[in-house]
């Protein structure tokens, strides 16, 4: 089936303020390939214009950084330039592989949730030998059901945003010898300490969203050619800017008056949010003034069980409580602080909102690093005491608030909200290099040699 769209080329500055107005019909310039209910590809083409050529981006649901990067990218490429190209987001392992690669979502839930294990698994694998030879391993059992996931789509630029999407694909591109006409870029999701599956050397281009990051892809055997740091990729919405915080508060039906602190444990409610919400309707109570010195908001995630139990508080301060998300731009706009686990996808939203961030959790492993990260730059503080971490902004709300604003300060100085844009940007200027793959036929090969 084949859908032609006809649409006017209009600049981004157009699109992005008509976005913002909720005109959403006539600013969505990009076409996208989407399974239907028959699961076949759809096909957008737009008419009297050159071939619009395909993204694939590859992910993995196992953290939620990954998936939201992807749609940061993909929503970037439609703002930037329209119906030039057509992006997929797939995670290829659980379509069209089988265990354990299939299975890698539940897996990941499980070890997170027993953080000891995954600390383990996490460094255990962190060795070229063994994760080249386990990923040999894999490729041998699967690189026939990647090729085809793949082929399906015919992409003339493939973007992984997860750490175990490199070495199998770049491999299947070399047996189909694509590897030198399809762009092949990675874009670390991951702050600042990752594992050593992100870097590959056969990538056209390595995406690191902070300097350490980079140093260390060079150690992994990167040219520096090869490396751009150009941030992590968070949705466009965060780059445009936002109401003015009172106007945010009334129409979020916050207080007006009273200081706000933002308490999350990412999308699926992780960490000690309960006792810190517990922490905070007492701290941020004046006894002796018998009113409240600020207000709290709770965004609880996929977490039904915590919201209901936060809901059946009788607070004496001012409580939002808050499932699954999606507008965090603005929650982010209408308060003065967060207190979060440290995913980097927060951070960086939070650094770019100018929020004074208290990080209560970490996974060990890929978050450790982005403590101090944060720390470090003066646009937090780490505290895993519930009690210290609500006095603290108790502090920040009365008789400190000259710190709260040194930390804002900072956080805007360490954030990058056009990341997205520059990547996106700079994945344009190397698929305009390579070229058109339209007369490039993609084909299953018959036999294939396993690099262990």
């Amino acid at each position: 089936m084949v859908m032609s769209v006809v649409s006017p080329r209009r600049s981004i500055r157009d699109t992005w303020f008509n976005s913002a107005g909720g005109d959403y019909n006539n600013q969505k310039r990009c076409s996208y390939g989407y399974h239907g209910d028959d699961d076949e590809p759809v096909e957008l083409v737009q008419i009297g214009a050159e071939r619009t050529k395909n993204v694939l981006i590859l992910m993995s649901d196992t953290g939620g950084g990954h998936r939201a990067s992807a749609e940061a990218i993909r929503d970037a490429f439609q703002l930037e330039f329209g119906d030039e190209y057509r992006v997929f987001i797939k995670d290829v392992w659980k379509e069209y592989t089988g265990w354990p690669l299939n299975d890698m979502e539940r897996s990941y839930k499980f070890m997170v949730k027993h953080v000891q294990l995954w600390k383990v698994a996490f460094h255990s694998t962190s060795p070229r030998w063994i994760h080249c030879f386990y990923l040999a391993l894999f490729a041998a059992f699967y690189a026939k059901e990647v090729e085809a996931g793949l082929m399906e789509y015919k992409p003339d630029v493939i973007i992984s945003v997860h750490p175990l999407m490199q070495h199998i694909p770049l491999w299947v591109l070399k047996w189909q010898g694509l590897h030198k006409k399809v762009v092949f870029v990675t874009v670390i999701t991951d702050l600042n300490t990752c594992h050593r599956t992100w870097f590959h050397p056969n990538v056209t281009r390595c995406y690191c969203p902070s300097e350490d990051v980079a140093k260390r892809a060079l150690l992994d055997g990167l040219d520096s050619s090869q490396i751009r740091v150009f941030g992590l990729p968070i949705r466009p919405s965060f780059c445009q800017a936002v109401l003015p915080k009172d106007e945010l508060r009334e129409e979020l039906e916050m207080d007006p008056s009273l200081p706000a602190v933002l308490l999350m444990g990412g999308g699926e409610g992780m960490g000690p949010v309960k006792k810190t919400a517990r922490a905070l309707g007492e701290s941020l109570f004046d006894e002796e003034l018998g009113k409240p010195i600020g207000q709290m908001i709770v965004i609880c995630g996929r977490n039904k069980d915590l919201a209901t139990t936060l809901g059946s508080i009788q607070w004496k301060v001012p409580v939002k409580i808050r499932g699954f998300e999606t507008q965090m731009e603005k929650w982010m706009g209408a308060c003065d602080c967060i207190i979060t686990k440290a995913g980097p996808g927060t951070i960086t939203e939070a650094l770019i909102r100018g929020l004074p961030i208290i990080l209560n959790d970490f996974i060990p492993g890929q978050e450790v690093g982005n403590i101090p990260y944060v720390v470090d730059n003066g646009a937090g503080v780490f505290s895993q005491n519930p009690k210290e971490t609500a006095a603290l902004v108790s502090e920040w709300f009365s008789s400190k608030p000259e710190e709260l604003k040194k930390m804002s300060e900072n956080a805007l100085k360490l954030a990058q909200p056009d990341a997205v844009f520059n990547i996106v940007r700079d994945i344009d200027d190397l698929a305009r290099q390579h070229g058109s793959l339209a007369s490039i036929s993609y084909s299953l090969t018959s036999s294939f040699s396993y690099p262990i």
